[in-house]
């Protein structure tokens, strides 16, 4: 569900906004009495544990792309290969080059819907601050927002300045996100992002920030897990708690939703590791008839990817004569 956000917003910057409508009340509650140990307990430990993404990572490390890709894709790109055994296919006369493009385009695409997930998560916190009727609930949310709106920051700014590339969001994502932030039951928001969406996000991420070698991602992956830990932590410890008094029909729905979530995540992942056969026929990789270098901007448009600044910079010194399309 969305709403009209026109106004005087301009159509280029009605591109790059996405509106949900939510009949949603705002809850105050009088009760400032300290009565949720454990949630006390998370709170004083968040404010000790804040990071600044500015000073305590080292953003003049050099990035190669091409070993992201190699060491977090673990062979991604080679189901894809016998892709040029079909007849007509783009991918025919690919070799070794036009394949690592493939693997970072993947991971790139990959790391994008993670910047947007922290995004999604940034708001359904501050949905929580805003619908939770307990005062300790309220406190720790309050630095859970300040952690997200961190991690949107680390992220972006990775792809952007290390990685040359941003991605739109993924569909089934973006669909996820919208039915957490338009359903009015404050406890929707803690099962779909606390609990389902930064509890895969914080696996995820432990399994790259073992990978990589990359001491940039690897240092701002251990910061960010150190952040999901908690905030999983408030989603079980609220959730525990709320879950007690709803009735066997209340919690069938809860546990529908969470199915639902949960297919719906497992088909991003799927979509992501095929977007990169996509961007083969968009001419996004190379080869024949395709450009390497170049962006195109039809997946802007389209909601599928977008040049970063660091891209736009680069096309613009390649040449004047190759229009970049762009925001």
């Amino acid at each position: 569900m969305t709403t009209d956000i026109s106004g005087n917003i301009s159509r280029d910057e009605l591109d790059l906004i996405h509106a949900v409508a939510a009949d949603v009340g705002t809850i105050f509650t009088w009760d400032y009495e300290r009565s949720r140990v454990p949630l006390m307990k998370l709170y004083e430990k968040a404010k000790t544990s804040q990071w600044n993404a500015s000073t305590d990572l080292d953003w003049s490390v050099d990035v190669d792309p091409e070993k992201v890709a190699d060491e977090l894709g673990q062979g991604g790109t080679a189901r894809f290969q016998a892709l040029a055994e079909a007849e007509d296919s783009p991918v025919k006369h690919f070799g070794d080059k036009e394949w690592r493009k493939v693997g970072i385009e993947l991971q790139n695409s990959l790391l994008s819907q993670f910047m947007h997930g922290e995004q999604g998560a940034l708001l359904c916190t501050a949905r929580i601050v805003e619908t939770v009727p307990w005062i300790d609930a309220k406190y720790y949310a309050a630095t859970q927002v300040v952690d997200e709106a961190r991690h949107v920051e680390v992220f972006a700014r990775y792809l952007d300045e290390k990685l040359g590339t941003q991605y739109g969001i993924n569909e089934n994502l973006k669909g996820i996100l919208d039915d957490i932030l338009s359903d009015p039951r404050w406890d929707i928001a803690y099962l779909g992002m606390q609990i389902m969406v930064e509890g895969l996000a914080l696996a995820a991420f432990g399994l790259m920030q073992q990978i990589t070698s990359e001491p940039l991602l690897k240092k701002l992956l251990r910061y960010v897990m150190s952040d999901e830990a908690r905030h999983v932590a408030f989603g079980v410890l609220s959730l525990q708690e709320f879950y007690k008094e709803l009735t066997d029909t209340e919690m069938r729905e809860r546990q529908e939703f969470a199915f639902d979530v949960a297919r719906r995540l497992h088909r991003l992942l799927g979509q992501q590791l095929v977007l990169g056969v996509e961007q083969l026929e968009m001419g996004r990789v190379g080869g024949p008839g395709g450009r390497t270098d170049d962006r195109v901007d039809e997946g802007h448009r389209h909601g599928t990817g977008r040049r970063s600044r660091r891209g736009r910079a680069a096309a613009g010194q390649q040449g004047a004569d190759q229009p970049d399309g762009g925001d």
